[in-house]
């Protein structure tokens, strides 16, 4: 057994027979969203959909919940849709062949299929939420989805600049990722059977949302690709400023001067530079700092001791992941 699914195993344990149920009956959900729309569009959707991903989000959205009914597998069938509709549109924008090592449904399909597919998700995300009947549930998540816009969009007006400051770094992961995390927790809190705070675990989901986006970046430089399932340096041939980047310019300034030129083979020496700074260790310091944070919020909740105890094991996995 890998680290990951040693993690997985340790939070369903903790979660309880309840909890396997339910990620079970998101997965027929997702099945199901994934068909009735063309032939092409099913094989993309699908793909996208089972392509190895952890349910990191829907698993959030049980935990949070403490309990409920049958809108929390719609609640967490949305997440996971508006997660993998941003993917598949970034692996557009950034014309990525790889995504968790296998090709991506731009590589298989080109741009008109993946933007097609990526519409698709976001479409039946919202669909899935408005089925609930609750106005408040589909309003988080929009404002997660505009969120996860604005993050895009600062990213792109960020390639390549030297003057990105650690602190818009990290409301581009806030934006990108934390807000979807978030929301995940919140909807948990909103159709939950218990009055566990939304503000808590809200709080909760940002945090590690935020160490989630930071460690992924330090993962990106320290690879290796297969455990990224991508090439070593991507961020650096996207022109993404990640926080090793900002922090491995100060001590090393002859990193400024990179640009769209840059290969595949010089990324890989850039990543060796950004290492020998010592930033990925900074950048690690810092991610675990609101993991910290997290876990002090879920001592906030009103959830039931064993499932703050699998929340913690969530945000211990996070760590672990990129240990």
């Amino acid at each position: 057994m890998n680290t990951t699914q040693a993690q997985l195993g340790a939070v369903l344990a903790a979660g309880g027979p309840r909890l396997t149920r339910m990620l079970e009956s998101t997965e027929s959900r997702l099945g199901e969203v994934a068909k009735g729309h063309g032939l092409e569009l099913a094989r993309h959707a699908g793909g996208t959909l089972f392509a190895g991903g952890k349910r990191l989000r829907p698993m959030l959205v049980f935990l949070c919940a403490g309990g409920g009914d049958d809108r929390l597998v719609a609640a967490a069938a949305s997440v996971e849709l508006l997660h993998m509709a941003t993917l598949v549109h970034d692996d557009v924008l950034d014309r990525a062949d790889l995504r968790r090592g296998r090709p991506t449904v731009f590589a298989d399909g080109g741009r008109t299929a993946a933007t097609a597919t990526g519409d698709l998700l976001f479409s039946r995300a919202f669909a899935e939420l408005a089925s609930t009947g609750d106005p408040d549930a589909v309003r988080a998540l929009s404002v997660a989805s505009s969120a996860l816009a604005q993050g895009e969009l600062m990213q792109r007006a960020d390639a390549w600049r030297i003057d990105v400051t650690p602190e818009r770094y990290l409301e581009r992961c806030r934006l990108k990722t934390a807000t979807l995390f978030e929301a995940s927790c919140r909807l948990g809190a909103l159709f939950g059977d218990r009055p566990a705070s939304p503000h808590s675990v809200g709080r909760f989901g940002e945090q590690i949302g935020l160490a989630f986006q930071m460690l992924d970046d330090v993962l990106d430089v320290s690879g290796p690709p297969e455990r990224t399932g991508k090439p070593r340096g991507t961020d650096l041939l996207d022109g993404t400023v990640t926080l090793p980047l900002i922090l491995a310019r100060r001590a090393d300034p002859g990193l400024d001067g990179l640009d769209s030129d840059l290969t595949a083979a010089e990324a890989e020496l850039i990543c060796e530079r950004i290492v020998a700074t010592g930033a990925l260790e900074q950048a690690r310091e810092q991610a675990l700092g609101h993991v910290a944070r997290a876990k002090l919020e879920v001592e906030r909740t009103d959830l039931p001791a064993e499932r703050r105890r699998a929340l913690e094991l969530v945000a211990d996995g996070v760590v672990e992941r990129y240990a």
